[in-house]
């Protein structure tokens, strides 16, 4: 991503953010503000549904079931059937949403009551009440829940607006005292906390549930030592909504980190978006919030309601979510991995051959606009057959990780773990790259570590603090975007991060990731001017913790997920960014690990050339040539990316100048070009049969274009079918990718012929093998052109000649085959005259 792509022009939704203060008016504020947000966006209650809404009905008389003496059989008395209470579930399913915006204010105090033989608790104490109702208390389990004292079992349970609850366990129904404000509890005379469940009666209806306080900790000590450490490679297990079986009950464990929250409680649709009666533990110094909800499952939406330092509650999307709500809603949903992976064969071979030795041909593609409307399952059935019949090796998806704006292209990310549900559930995304790989094609995505928007229900002060960003705001705040960067030197944050690279590799089959905008992280002066960014500890302007982040990130990837590349957007001259990150290079540092990185040099400096006239080009000439100098300093990508097709910029063909004849004929001749010259190769979607207009994320390619009623639909297809066999011919020619990143596999045969517009040169495999290609951008004919060649082929074909009338040429054709004649030129033994069409490259081999 470059400094000219688009900032988020559609405001951020507003947080429902409320004062707290001790009490019961703090618990009705937190309430009323997660309720408001929800109501009328509600979709209906999950699977389990927790509670409804009534909350001004008077109180019901108690009804009480005898307790036996204790040495006496215990009465049983009957419990409703689990149809009846399926029915019951229903109906609080089925409660209008229009009750949500009722549930503003928690229940007003009642009298307390209670069944004969229960026994009063010891009242709460005052302080813990209002932590309680206010959600700032972090340990509620010590609370709530069964807990063996002296004289029995004392039983309390937070359910606002329930008019009783009642203890069931095997012969016993005890109905609890109502305490006023939604609390219940009684003590019983028992030996042992039983295993038991709750009926919580409500003014229409009752529900049987799992006390959620009667549950150990869902979250194992090695996983909190580990996020404690920062080293949790797989934080997705240990964090976010995780559906499972826990002591034998199923439902979701909820896990967030907030280091600095007062208080957190789970709420969402289960919960008519009302979280006083939810709240979580805080697993000890590690930050960690946990709570498991028995009976909730997939597809149900949820968020964190968390107390900030300052007593003031925030609404926030869960940072591991692994799904969201379809933009502008903005809820979490609880999901589990279900799709069957079909690519072994793919995954077993993806690592044979080091991948800069490899062919990589990319199609760099904006899922949301390829053809607009299509969920992940059609394009599926669509992308593959496509990209397979253009002969490219990978795609590569502009960001899929959720965005909420549209227009951002996904390079805002507030879900750094779901993919964007625009376009379907995770996954049918997975499904798609299944699809993919079984046609053939890797899946590159575009990655997003640099930074994040600043929308008041995701990352930023997440807790109340600067918790994600850097807590120095000139550090925080990145200039360019209007967002913010992640604070690297934190481990948390490093972990969640670096973690995330392995989830998508992992869990979505990810062959690589292009990680946007590295020249951002790198510097510390990046887009600041003087006195607006302080030197690191050595006094340079470099970004340590992003230094030690990439390359953490890095060795990471490359030594759980074998064959899988990252790439490096990055357009600045930083040493060794394909470096191994254990080799120090001049200036002090380790590589940063990468596997290739974006030639941003060769792109600006070669569009430049040819946007030129032809007879201004040869004032430009160095421009084409330069590339070389510093070809082999890094393994390189050649993109022809979105950035350079937006924006005022044109497309790739309308860049070119002349009549619409001479604009193709320098697109082809210019796409020859780039697929001979050293590096992997990158080409926008839309670019492959010369589309006119620019891109637009609003309409994607203009396909129509190759609809064969339109009149000019041969020129566009020429030019794609050109792009087909540039792929053809470089997929089965080692010269043309074998040794991309190794001075052996180039030589100039003419790099000065600038009065000619013309450029030669040989490309090598690892027995010798060669290739050459030569240039034309001057719009004339040249006939017997002699150039050098190499030694030992009897004589030469064309290959390819971007010139032929099946592209759209003139098909300016060469004798074949060429022999090669004992006259010395180029600065060798022998030579061979060509007939050089006009704008166009011609590759030749031995025959």
């Amino acid at each position: 991503m470059t400094a000219r792509k688009p900032s988020r022009k559609a405001p951020a939704p507003a947080t429902s953010t409320s004062e707290a203060t001790p009490g019961a008016p703090a618990a009705a504020s937190a309430s009323a503000a997660a309720s408001a947000e929800h109501a009328d966006g509600a979709a209906g209650p999950a699977t389990g549904t927790l509670g409804p809404l009534e909350a001004s009905a008077p109180a019901p008389e108690p009804v009480t079931t005898p307790m036996p003496a204790p040495d006496a059989a215990p009465s049983v008395a009957p419990t409703p059937s689990p149809a009846a209470a399926s029915t019951s579930a229903a109906a609080s399913a089925s409660a209008p949403v229009k009750r949500a915006k009722r549930a503003a204010a928690p229940p007003r105090p009642r009298r307390a009551g209670g069944g004969q033989g229960v026994r009063p608790a010891r009242p709460l104490d005052d302080g813990d009440r209002a932590r309680l109702l206010a959600g700032e208390h972090h340990a509620p389990h010590d609370l709530l829940g069964a807990h063996q004292i002296r004289g029995g079992v004392a039983f309390r349970v937070l359910r606002p607006f329930a008019r009783t609850v009642t203890v069931l366990a095997k012969g016993l129904r005890a109905q609890l005292h109502d305490d006023g404000d939604g609390f219940f509890s009684g003590l019983l005379p028992m030996p042992a906390v039983p295993e038991y469940q709750l009926l919580v009666g409500y003014p229409d209806n009752e529900i049987e549930i799992h006390d959620p306080y009667r549950f150990l900790p869902a979250l194992g000590d090695l996983d909190l030592h580990l996020i404690g450490e920062g080293r949790h490679e797989e934080l997705w297990t240990a964090l976010g909504a995780r559906p499972m079986e826990h002591q034998g009950v199923t439902g979701t464990r909820f896990t967030v980190w907030a280091p600095n929250a007062r208080g957190v409680r789970v709420s969402g649709d289960f919960n008519y978006w009302d979280g006083t009666g939810f709240p979580m533990r805080s697993l000890g110094s590690t930050g960690v919030w946990e709570l498991f909800l028995p009976a909730i499952g997939e597809g149900a939406l949820y968020k964190f309601d968390i107390c900030r330092p300052d007593g003031t509650h925030t609404l926030r999307a869960d940072p591991m979510a692994r799904q969201a709500e379809v933009p502008p809603a903005n809820a979490s949903v609880v999901t589990a991995a279900h799709h069957v992976w079909r690519d072994q064969e793919w995954m077993a071979r993806r690592g044979d051959v080091p991948v800069h030795e490899a062919p990589l041909s990319v199609y760099e593609v904006h899922l949301p606009s390829w053809r607009p409307g299509l969920t992940y399952r059609q394009l599926a059935e669509q992308l593959p057959a496509y990209v397979r019949d253009l002969g490219f090796t990978h795609v590569e998806l502009m960001p899929v990780s959720e965005h909420p704006f549209g227009g951002s292209w996904g390079y805002q990310v507030t879900g750094f773990y779901a993919p964007t549900s625009r376009m379907g559930p995770p996954d049918d995304f997975r499904f798609l790259v299944d699809a993919l790989h079984r046609a053939g094609i890797g899946v590159l995505v575009d990655w997003v570590p640099a930074h994040f928007p600043r929308d008041e229900w995701a990352l930023a002060e997440f807790d109340g603090r600067p918790l994600y960003e850097h807590s120095d705001p000139q550090r925080a705040a990145h200039p360019d975007w209007g967002t913010l960067e992640f604070d690297y030197g934190r481990t948390e944050v490093r972990n969640f991060l670096v973690s995330n690279a392995t989830y998508w590799c992992e869990e979505f089959h990810i062959d690589g990731l292009r990680v946007d905008a590295v020249a951002s992280m790198l510097y510390l002066d990046y887009s600041r001017e003087e006195g607006e960014w302080s030197p690191n500890e050595h006094g340079g302007r470099e970004n340590l913790d992003a230094v030690a982040f990439l390359q953490e990130m890095n060795a990471t990837v490359y030594r759980r997920s074998p064959g899988v590349v990252t790439i490096a957007e990055e357009s600045t001259a930083w040493d060794g960014v394909t470096r191994a990150t254990h080799h120090v290079g001049p200036g002090g540092f380790g590589g940063l690990g990468f596997g290739l990185k974006w030639n941003m040099g060769w792109m600006h400096d070669s569009l430049e050339y040819v946007s030129k006239e032809p007879v201004h080009r040869k004032y430009h000439h160095n421009e084409m040539t330069f590339s070389m100098v510093y070809a082999y300093s890094e393994n390189y990508v050649l993109p022809i990316s979105h950035d350079e097709v937006v924006h005022g910029k044109r497309s790739l063909v309308s860049k070119m100048p002349g009549d619409w004849w001479q604009q193709r004929a320098n697109h082809r001749a210019y796409l020859g070009f780039m697929w001979a010259h050293p590096g992997k190769k990158l080409l926008f979607m839309g670019q492959e049969f010369a589309q006119g207009a620019e891109w637009s994320e609003g309409h994607g390619p203009d396909w129509w274009l190759l609809d064969p009623s339109y009149a000019a639909e041969s020129d566009h297809r020429g030019v794609r079918t050109l792009v087909s066999d540039l792929n053809t011919v470089y997929g089965s020619t080692p010269s043309l990718w074998q040794r991309d990143t190794v001075p052996e596999g180039f030589a100039w045969v003419e790099g000065h012929a600038a009065e000619d517009n013309v450029f030669a040169f040989v490309r090598y495999d690892g027995d010798g093998s060669p290739l050459i290609a030569v240039s034309h951008f001057s719009p004339v004919v040249r006939h017997d052109y002699r150039i050098g060649v190499p030694d030992g082929p009897a004589s030469w074909v064309v290959v390819l000649n971007t010139d032929a009338g099946r592209y759209g040429g003139g098909d300016v054709r060469n004798e074949e085959p060429l022999k090669p004649e004992a006259v010395p030129f180029h600065g060798r033994e022998a030579s061979v005259t060509l007939t050089l069409p006009p704008l166009a490259t011609v590759w030749l081999r031995p025959a």
